[in-house]
């Protein structure tokens, strides 16, 4: 995920745009989408010469469902949709606007296809990176401020984009000049496995549904193997995530999508039985007195070291986990341009997030696993 600015809050700040097609929710198609398992998002609908998108979380508070088309190569476009709503296959020049996309679209092989991208800076995805790094991917400019002179000379068939609360003002231009736009709400899933099914949003996009769909099942494979790996662990280390920011300490509810992972992982999560998805605020001496005896302290805001954590505040030493050296964090585990690896690839990894959680908890479970975010800290 590009531009954090905080290892605090998991919520993007990032590109705004205009929707495309709404369709009131009542009207929505209720069957059993066959295509989509875990995600809640989005759903596929395949009709003769086209398929729809619909995308039912765009953003925060979203009351209408966006709907996309994606039409066949060659077939005959429907006059009912408008330009900006539709794009027609094959797609080889786009734009994605969030880090989160780059490891998905590099899976299906189609990094290629990438003309531009905001704030390259914090691309760390390898492909992706050497082709900015040449100058095959240009920078369109800060994600409040897309620079459009740019951006249309690239001649893009399709923006990608994400909105944080659906203010669209950043994209009304865009959309104007006639160039698509489709919402990828990837995150706001509540499920790991339902993040990383996006990769089926972009099989559509770029004609590649077999692939995706083959991948996704590897991952789930591996997720699965892995949950299972604990099910039967009967002494659970309990755990602490996240950490303070200017006095106010902001964790995951019980029911986030980061307290799934903790559940899925056999690890007694501090605050596992608040109700909601979003996050819990409180001050350190009250986080101090519910959570003074836990065995790991996962991600402690943006502290890298034990002794910048310690000089964070004299408390800080007093958690057990800090006594007895069980501090990790994925902050440490960075791009060659300093992006955290975590928030590009754990959406579509979460098998790897969840194994990485396992080691921590339960090593002799994993003896030759490596950890590909979390670190201990030193």
């Amino acid at each position: 995920m590009k531009n954090i600015k905080t290892l605090i809050s998991l919520v993007f700040t990032g590109m705004l745009m205009t929707a495309c097609t709404p369709v009131n929710k009542q009207e929505k198609i209720k069957e059993k989408n066959p295509y989509i398992k875990y995600a809640t998002g989005f759903s596929i609908h395949k009709k003769e010469n086209y398929t729809t998108i619909e995308i039912a979380a765009p953003f925060q508070g979203a009351t209408e469902t966006i709907s996309f088309y994606v039409y066949k190569e060659g077939a005959l476009l429907a006059e009912n949709h408008k330009k900006t709503d539709y794009i027609q296959l094959p797609l080889q020049r786009f734009i994605p606007t969030s880090t989160t996309h780059i490891p998905m679209i590099e899976l299906l092989n189609s990094e290629h296809k990438i003309v531009g991208f905001p704030d390259t800076k914090y691309v760390s995805s390898l492909k992706t990176r050497a082709l900015i790094d040449r100058g095959d991917i240009l920078d369109i400019g800060g994600e409040q401020q897309i620079n459009t002179e740019i951006l249309l000379d690239l001649n893009p068939q399709l923006m990608i984009a994400f909105s944080v609360k659906g203010n669209h003002r950043n994209f009304d231009i865009i959309q104007k000049m006639g160039v698509p736009i489709i919402y990828n709400g990837d995150w706001l899933e509540g499920t790991p496995l339902g993040k990383a099914e996006w990769i089926k949003f972009f099989g559509v996009l770029l004609d590649q549904e077999e692939r995706a769909d083959s991948i996704f099942k590897h991952i789930e494979q591996n997720y699965l193997a892995a949950k299972k790996l604990v099910k039967n662990t009967k002494h659970q280390k309990r755990v602490l995530s996240g950490g303070p920011f200017k006095d106010i300490w902001n964790n995951p509810k019980g029911e986030s999508y980061e307290a799934q992972f903790l559940k899925d992982a056999q690890l007694d999560y501090v605050f596992k039985d608040t109700k909601g998805n979003g996050s819990l605020s409180y001050n350190v001496e009250q986080i101090f007195v519910q959570a003074k005896d836990i065995d790991i302290w996962l991600t402690p805001s943006f502290y890298n070291s034990m002794e910048t954590l310690g000089n964070g505040n004299s408390i800080f030493k007093e958690f057990d986990a800090y006594k007895k050296d069980q501090v990790y964090s994925f902050v440490n585990t960075k791009g060659a341009t300093g992006g955290l690896i975590y928030y590009e690839l754990a959406a579509i990894r979460p098998d790897y997030v969840l194994k990485d959680l396992i080691k921590i908890g339960y090593p002799e479970l994993l003896p030759d696993y490596e950890m590909q975010f979390y670190k201990k800290l030193n």
